[in-house]
């Protein structure tokens, strides 16, 4: 059996973040041959996720696990897509987050995309929606790269709900007026 060429599934739509994926060696290609499916299974020697920021617009498509261990690059092009899109900050994902989305993406058996509404953010972006609403916790989870608001293209936001309270893996919270799902690696709780 041949062995295969490493390779990285990076598609990134803004400008800066091609030239920096460009600039710091990391090529976007088409997905490889021997890679398994999209959410193959759990246990698949690679993990990939595909986002689209619903605020910025920009898109990742990215392996960021395999055969054992999380891609460094891959992780920096997450940090960035996830930042504080209201004041640019990055911030460290926690990499079980990912997992966990992984995890909701093969038990629903999507094949879309996750929307991302929120991900991280500065505790001044915290402190101005806590001020807008009282639904918004003081020391949020999004503040650590620990919590999400999410919803996939091909699966209704109560079916990713029911999945990610059975997993027992964080918080989840419910959002059916605004059309997502908030996940995180908190204790596991639900509203």
């Amino acid at each position: 059996m041949a062995e295969s060429a490493p390779f990285a599934v990076i598609t990134v739509t803004s400008r800066r973040n091609f030239l920096r994926t460009t600039l710091t060696g990391a090529s976007a290609v088409a997905l490889h041959p021997a890679l398994p499916a999209f959410g193959a299974t759990a246990d698949s020697a690679s993990r990939r996720l595909r986002f689209r920021h619903t605020h910025t617009n920009e898109q990742l498509d990215v392996v960021y696990w395999r055969q054992g261990g999380y891609l460094q690059t891959a992780l920096t092009q997450i940090n960035e897509l996830l930042r504080d899109f209201r004041t640019n900050e990055i911030h460290t994902i926690d990499p079980a987050l990912l997992d966990l989305l992984h995890q909701v993406y093969i038990e629903t058996g999507s094949v879309g995309e996750y929307h991302i509404i929120s991900a991280y953010r500065s505790p001044k972006t915290n402190a101005m929606l806590r001020d807008r609403s009282k639904s918004v916790a003081k020391r949020s989870l999004h503040m650590e790269g620990k919590a999400i608001d999410i919803r996939l293209t091909d699966v209704p936001i109560s079916v990713v709900r029911e999945t990610a309270l059975s997993l027992k893996q964080g918080g989840v919270g419910y959002y059916p007026k605004s059309n997502f799902v908030h996940l995180d690696i908190g204790r596991p709780r639900f509203w």
